[in-house]
């Protein structure tokens, strides 16, 4: 199975001169695929039924896993959702950046570079529409928006959360840079806002013939607590953090939502014929919350044990990707950037390699799995953690341990004076990596995420 073959190369290599290809790089494919990147927010690992979990079913997410490929071992780039956004969006460790350290963005004059190539912004100069619709969460200023970072149609809401019928997160309504946006025009809808993002993921996929790179960031099952009959829960909020609410039962209607959305949406594609021809990513911008079921790993969102950053995964591509398999393959949110980009016959931008790796090779059976190094920083309770192969080096309330995570995935058994060569290995190699990022500013303020109301508030 290859991303595109020998002779759609050839025919690529024959439209636009063979001079003229050797100039101008990328490569593109004869077809260009379309993308749907659906990332859910605060998805635990085990939240879905094709990973394990009981309360509920995910029938269309489930059967898009039948249909391609569910990871076993992917990982977000942070603990927190603003971070981990901004590594998807340019490929590269968040703490390259200051909009990187806030964790989570709470400081409303952080936003993206202006001028920092993205991974919508990429896809639009090999031809591709690209919209994000949802969540944005990467700066809020007039022109820190979604259509200012390659994005062509941005709907959806630029805060950290939303309230599911208000859609908003400052339920006073007084907020200038809250609510619903269509692109830069702020807008009053009425509706469950799940079903709202799926209405217009449809919509728009349906607008255009040009090949698209769809970003559809829902909001569940983030907080507030609410299922689609639950308007009068809505209403009566006072604070959209919903501190007292919630259940298990609530949370599998939030999710049984975002499950008929993502179902509504891969209909979508059929009826227009558009189902091979399109890469389907569903994953999550975190570890799960409380009401998530994360086995078999410990720890929630907001910490580095396997429960706050292991993430299920799931990537259908008909024809290049092999229906109803599992891969082993340790992959990370930045490893998105240059995989798609691959898939698209295209390349990160030079002036901002990606720290990711493109594993389309390993996505369409082309490779083997392999191991992987990946590094991790959380300003809460001063958390340090590196992935090497099987083991992991952890840092966490001023305790530091080693552990097997491939025979230990709990993070139970401590094996640093069992392996201490490794264990000083491991402990040496991050910090070396971590004096190569930038440092956490000297004053906490919002970086320090001490209080409650600041965790819960992404």
């Amino acid at each position: 199975m290859t991303a595109f073959n020998r002779r759609e190369l050839l025919a690529t290599a024959a439209a636009v001169g063979v001079a003229g290809l050797a100039e101008s790089a990328p490569v593109l494919p004869a077809k260009l695929p379309n993308i749907v990147f659906i990332l859910a927010d605060d998805l635990g690992y085990a939240d879905l039924g094709c990973y394990g979990r009981r309360e509920y079913k995910t029938p269309h997410i489930d059967g898009l896993a039948t249909q391609g490929v569910r990871f076993l071992q992917a990982y977000a780039n942070s603990a927190v959702c603003s971070a981990t956004r901004t590594a998807l969006i340019t490929g590269r460790y968040q703490y390259r950046l200051p909009i990187g350290l806030e964790e989570p963005l709470g400081r409303s004059e952080l936003a993206l570079p202006a001028d920092i190539p993205t991974l919508p912004s990429q896809f639009r100069k090999l031809g591709y529409r690209t919209a994000l619709l949802g969540k944005w969460h990467l700066g809020t200023g007039a022109k820190d928006g979604p259509t200012f970072h390659g994005y062509d149609h941005f709907w959806g809401f630029p805060n950290g959360g939303a309230d599911y019928f208000r859609h908003r997160l400052d339920l006073t309504g007084k907020s200038p840079t809250d609510g619903l946006y269509n692109d830069t025009t702020k807008i009053e809808r009425d509706g469950y806002l799940t079903d709202l993002l799926g209405d217009e993921a449809v919509r728009w996929i349906g607008e255009d013939k040009k090949p698209f790179f769809l970003s559809l960031h829902f909001n569940a099952p983030h907080w507030p607590w609410e299922g689609r009959e639950d308007e009068a829960v809505s209403r009566a909020l006072k604070d959209v953090q919903h501190h007292d609410g919630g259940s298990l039962e609530t949370f599998g209607k939030m999710v049984g939502a975002l499950d008929d959305n993502v179902g509504k949406v891969l209909a979508a594609l059929k009826r227009m014929g558009l189902e091979k021809d399109t890469i389907v990513v569903f994953t999550s911008d975190n570890g799960g919350e409380r009401y998530s079921d994360v086995w078999p790993f410990a720890g929630l969102k907001g910490e580095l044990l396997e429960g706050g950053i292991r993430i299920p995964l799931i990537v259908r591509w008909p024809d290049h990707i092999k229906a109803g398999s599992t891969s082993g393959q340790v992959m990370t949110t930045m490893d998105w950037l240059p995989t798609l980009l691959a898939a698209a016959g295209g390349a990160p931008d030079p002036s901002s390699p990606s720290d990711g790796e493109n594993l389309l090779p390993v996505l369409t059976g082309e490779a083997p799995t392999h191991p992987r190094k990946l590094y991790w920083r959380y300003k809460q309770h001063e958390q340090r953690a590196l992935r090497d192969g099987d083991w992991k080096y952890l840092l966490i309330n001023g305790h530091e341990h080693l552990f097997n995570v491939a025979l230990d995935p709990r993070e139970r058994a401590e094996r640093k004076d069992a392996e201490p060569a490794i264990f000083a290995r491991l402990k040496a190699d991050y910090a070396a990596w971590d004096k190569t990022m930038l440092p956490y500013p000297a004053s906490s303020g919002s970086h320090g995420v001490d209080s409650a109301d600041r965790y819960w508030n992404d």
